[in-house]
């Protein structure tokens, strides 16, 4: 099937097996950019399970039937290539940038991996990657300032058991439970071409990617059976407000605000997505001239306090953060937040409508001008709603939403009823405070 539009091509295959390929021209000669998306990530984790859609991520660089342990990173880079990976929510993809005539290699590589990385697994290679993830915990979460602020606004947002509930990283408890049986169970049961998206962005012929995609990939089997994913389906206000409040070793009082919004790709998202760049995006953003500049309340964060958090399969958040200036009380900061939020239901000016649509637009066009990005992008809408153009349509979704849209919305949802509150206080500052009416979540 080809789709056909005034300055792009998309072009997509589905193999026998399953596997999606979806192509798409570069706008860089001579590159070839490889995204491979998998629809599996933490909301499939079950309690005490957690952390492990993260933790495989790490193991599919260990090697395989046909490549040694630290190769394939070794492979891509020598060749002036870029690679990585990354886990969420909803999924796990792995990626390249390599100069074009490497594609047969990552391509190769990709597959090889796939096909047999049950070949190159071993509990020494699970406990040392254990270890890794286990580390990256503790530098990037436990250790860090403010670093438990998004698994606190999870455990808030959604209820115990929800698959939402927890961060993709996991939890030490978690990790250490995890055993060689169940990491080869974790594999069969999700990683299979039937559950992949490949985008391939370059100037080659796409009959030609296609050819080169079923040599590698066709002989795959589909998995022997699916894994379901758990119901994550959540419908009203959040039950708050709800709060939590932490005392701990920060340089500041730092404050989250959260608020249940609609599930990624729905009307309602669009709109909240440009509430969120009229609220706390860029220097000319409401929070940052009213708390930064006018009232010298929040430390500069260069115009970056509110975004999405987007889920596709329940409801996303809308989050907003600020650190306190010297001398400001974290209750003085979050109130001040929370009254300027308010703001936005009274109302929202055009000028502020069109400048948070030209910002918006602006980083999706800058997306979608590198190979790597498009690849990306036209991956994600396809692994999650099955339309790679979809990639190319936020502007004219942007450009429908209006003021009155914005001052809707913002009634019906920055709202007491569903906002939620962490933060976090220095040791200074003295114990927790009681929580509010609505819960804690501890």
């Amino acid at each position: 099937m080809t789709t056909n539009g005034a300055a792009r091509r998309v072009d997509q295959f589905t193999l026998d097996n399953g596997l999606r390929l979806v192509t798409a021209p570069a706008s860089t000669p001579q590159v070839a950019a490889v995204n491979l998306w998998y629809g599996v990530g933490s909301r499939f984790e079950v309690p005490g399970r957690t952390g492990f859609a993260h933790l495989f991520e790490h193991l599919m660089f260990q090697g395989s039937g046909n490549v040694a342990k630290g190769e394939h990173f070794d492979a891509v880079e020598r060749l002036g290539g870029e690679i990585n990976a990354s886990t969420s929510t909803d999924r796990t993809n792995y990626y390249e940038t390599v100069p074009e005539h490497a594609l047969d290699l990552v391509l190769w590589l990709e597959a090889d991996r796939l096909a047999t990385l049950r070949e190159g697994m071993s509990q020494e290679v699970l406990d040392n990657q254990r270890d890794v993830v286990k580390n990256e915990r503790r530098q990037r979460y436990d250790n860090q300032p403010y670093g438990t602020a998004l698994e606190r606004i999870l455990r808030l947002a959604y209820p115990e058991g929800h698959p939402y509930h927890h961060a993709t990283i996991g939890s030490m408890a978690d990790l250490d439970a995890a055993d060689l049986d169940y990491v080869l169970d974790f594999h069969r049961r999700h990683y299979g071409p039937d559950n992949a998206v490949l985008t391939v962005v370059s100037n080659l012929d796409p009959q030609d990617v296609r050819d080169r995609v079923e040599r590698y990939f066709g002989a795959i089997p589909a998995r022997p059976r699916t894994a379901e994913a758990p119901d994550a389906g959540l419908t009203g206000l959040l039950g708050g407000p709800v709060a939590d409040r932490v005392v701990e070793t920060v340089p500041a009082p730092g404050v989250f605000l959260g608020y249940r919004v609609a599930p990624y790709g729905e009307g309602d998202f669009d709109v909240m997505h440009l509430a969120s760049a009229v609220l706390g995006q860029g220097q000319g953003s409401r929070l940052y001239r009213r708390l930064v500049l006018e009232r010298g309340l929040a430390a500069d964060d260069g115009g970056a306090a509110a975004d999405l958090l987007p889920f596709r399969y329940t409801p996303s958040l809308m989050l907003v953060n600020m650190i306190a200036r010297e001398g400001v009380s974290g209750d003085t900061l979050e109130e001040a937040m929370i009254e300027e939020i308010g703001t936005l239901a009274e109302g929202v000016s055009d000028e502020e409508l069109e400048r948070a649509r030209a910002i918006l637009e602006r980083d999706h066009l800058q997306t979608l001008s590198h190979p790597a990005g498009l690849a990306d992008s036209i991956g994600s809408c396809t692994q999650l709603f099955g339309d790679p153009e979809l990639a190319f349509t936020w502007p004219q979704r942007w450009s429908s939403v209006t003021t009155e849209d914005v001052v809707d919305l913002a009634k019906r949802l920055l709202v007491a009823e569903n906002r939620l509150s962490v933060r976090f206080d220095p040791e200074s500052a003295g114990e927790p405070a009681a929580a509010p009416a609505g819960g804690s979540a501890g």
